[in-house]
């Protein structure tokens, strides 16, 4: 079965700052990574609305890049994944386990989608739906020493099932997630998504999450907690207390598009008011 193809990867190149097609080497991907976690925000309007999330290519084609929004990794890294395929790198979709915030030695659903490349026989791993704390750049994967990207260094380290990916935050590695290398269908990420769109106890039922990066900054929004981290920088952070300026913040400050509906309103209101 063939893989499936993206409609109108010219658009798509010149959001990410590409006039032409560019040669599938690493430098390429380093710059796809950052350019792409900085123009196309992390976010989950969707389901806590209760809206469906398809993730069929066109229509996570349709959204991120006509609809003026963005997604989580279901969405975002498929697309990504179609592009990379589509320049011509060695790319397949894998799967992994969030453990961020987790006590050590957690071990959670398998919810979270990234992708594998291989270039000139060399495996890195790459992730552009991973919310607040994406990796800015691809990851050795055959490797243990600390990996500095544009943003927070990473390490990722070989247990027994696989490999777990921390980040070293205000000094401390944390553990962001778990991940093999195991063969994934559609149907895979179908029940994935199935369970983080839909279930009850799903985070992204649960709370309003938006995240996008800059040059030396992230930018976070739960609920109506609104943050700017910035690299070696105390963060800025301030609470947004009605709809109008949540939906503000949404525009300004990551790019988003808010679709113009009552359920949407609601449910932005219902959001912000949790503590």
């Amino acid at each position: 079965m063939s893989e499936p193809r993206l409609t109108n990867s010219s658009l798509y190149l010149q959001r990410l700052g590409f006039e032409t097609l560019p040669a599938p080497t690493l430098e390429t991907l380093r710059q796809l990574q950052l350019r792409h976690t900085s123009v196309f925000p992390f976010e989950n309007l969707s389901t806590i609305t209760g809206q469906p999330v398809p993730i069929d290519l066109p229509s996570v084609e349709q959204k991120v890049l006509y609809d003026g929004r963005g997604g989580y990794c279901y969405e975002l890294n498929s697309l990504f994944l179609a592009l990379l395929q589509e320049l011509g790198f060695d790319a397949r979709g894998i799967s992994g386990r969030v453990v961020m915030a987790q006590p050590e030695g957690t071990w959670t659903a398998r919810t979270h989608r990234l992708s594998l490349v291989v270039i000139d026989g060399v495996r890195y791993i790459t992730d552009v739906g991973f919310g607040g704390m994406v990796p800015t750049a691809p990851l050795l994967l055959d490797t243990e020493a600390e990996q500095a990207t544009p943003h927070e260094p990473y390490r990722i380290e070989k247990q027994a099932d696989g490999y777990m990916l921390r980040a070293n935050v205000a000094g401390e590695w944390r553990p962001m997630y778990l991940f093999d290398l195991q063969r994934q269908e559609d149907i895979d990420y179908a029940i994935g998504n199935w369970y983080v769109s839909t279930h009850p106890d799903s985070p992204f039922a649960k709370r309003l999450m938006v995240a996008r990066t800059g040059d030396g900054w992230r930018r976070t929004l739960n609920n109506g907690s609104f943050a700017i981290h910035r690299v070696g920088a105390e963060s800025e952070r301030r609470e947004l207390t009605d709809v109008e300026a949540l939906i503000e913040v949404l525009e300004r400050e990551f790019g988003l598009r808010v679709p113009n509906l009552p359920a949407v309103r609601q449910s932005l209101e219902r959001f912000i008011s949790v503590a």
